[in-house]
């Protein structure tokens, strides 16, 4: 992801979800040096990651693809793609949060080796309140918890 491509990442922040992230968000994330990929399907950005790695954590900020390409495999090639340059890093440890609501976003999760650790309680703003947050994590082969 680079600069110019803000723009187009946020109109699919907002066509994704309720409550989207800001184009001064995006902006930041390139600013500070966070890993910040996009997903390109016939020149057009379809997806993207943000996430980021310190001290052999790694953190997915935010995975996402446009509505229009859902349902194609496209979060699974982003993800696939995070983790293995995570491992090529050094990463011992992936994590994520996620809505308990986003039922597709918790089985492709599943399906690549996260797994529930924890729950942030009212994490996430929701239409009747606050939504909790399942906190997710993968092991790198060989780098599990003692």
């Amino acid at each position: 992801m680079q600069s110019m491509d803000v723009k187009a990442v946020f109109t699919i922040e907002q066509a994704a979800y309720p409550y989207p992230w800001t184009e001064g968000i995006f902006r930041d994330c390139l600013k500070v040096g966070y890993r910040c990929e996009v997903c390109v399907v016939d020149e057009r950005i379809a997806g993207y990651v943000v996430w980021s790695l310190v001290a052999g954590e790694g953190h997915v900020l935010n995975l996402c693809v446009d509505p229009a390409y859902q349902g194609r495999g496209l979060g699974r090639v982003l993800l696939r793609h995070m983790v293995a340059q995570a491992e090529r890093a050094g990463a011992d440890v992936l994590f994520l949060e996620v809505r308990p609501s986003n039922k597709p976003a918790l089985r492709l999760y599943d399906s690549e080796g996260f797994g529930e650790i924890d729950r942030r309680k009212n994490y996430y703003p929701a239409d009747q309140g606050r939504e909790d947050a399942v906190v997710m994590a993968r092991y790198i082969v060989g780098a599990g918890p003692a």
